[in-house]
C-alpha cells in the first residue's frame, strides 16, 4: 500500500477553539498547490482520511475535490494521535492501494517515523502542507520505506 501523509496547510492563529481554526488565504493556496502537484504527478489516492479539525478538513477537501477522491473525517487523526493507535486504525484500510492521511504535527512525523523504524527521534519532519509518500509493506515499526518528502515551497507555484 502507498501511504501519503499531508500536514494541514497554514491556518489562522486564533479561533474560538483550536479545532475551529480555518485555513488562512496562504493555506488555501498551499492546499491548492498540493492538489495540483498530486494531479500532475498521478498521485491518486483511493481514499483520503482527515482529522475532523477545521483546518485539516479544509486542506483535505481541496485536495479531494481536485483529485475526485472520497474524503472521510476520522477522529483518530485529531491532534494528539499516537502512532500505535493510528497503525491499528489503518488496518481497516489495507485493502486500498493508496491512502492519503491529512493530519497534524508532531503526529504525522511520529507516525512516519514509526513506520520507517525511526521512532520518535525526529527523523521525519512535516512542515505545513508537506507531502510524504511511504511504500508500506506492513503496518508495523519499520514496515515502510520513504519514497518522497516534498514541502509545499518546492512544489510549482501558480
Amino acid at each position: 500500500m502507498q501511504l501519503l501523509l499531508l500536514r494541514h496547510a497554514d491556518a489562522l492563529p486564533r479561533a474560538s477553539t483550536d479545532d475551529a481554526r480555518p485555513l488562512s488565504a496562504k493555506g488555501t493556496q498551499q492546499a491548492q498547490r498540493v492538489a495540483r502537484f498530486c494531479k500532475e504527478r498521478g498521485l491518486q489516492p483511493d481514499l483520503i482520511l482527515a482529522s475532523p479539525f477545521l483546518r485539516t478538513e479544509q486542506t483535505a477537501r481541496i485536495v479531494a475535490e481536485a483529485l475526485g477522491a472520497e474524503l472521510i473525517l476520522c477522529a483518530f487523526l485529531a491532534s494528539g494521535m499516537m502512532p500505535a493507535a493510528a497503525l491499528e486504525e489503518l488496518h481497516a484500510y489495507q485493502r486500498f492501494d493508496c491512502v492519503l492521511l491529512v493530519g497534524h504535527e508532531p503526529d504525522l512525523s511520529e507516525l512516519g517515523g514509526a513506520l520507517l523504524g525511526a521512532g520518535k527521534d525526529g527523523a521525519l519532519r512535516m512542515r505545513k502542507a508537506t507531502l510524504a509518500g511511504l511504500d508500506v509493506d506492513s503496518l508495523t515499526s519499520g514496515g515502510a520505506r520513504l519514497d518522497f518528502l516534498v514541502p509545499v515551497k518546492l512544489m510549482e507555484r501558480d
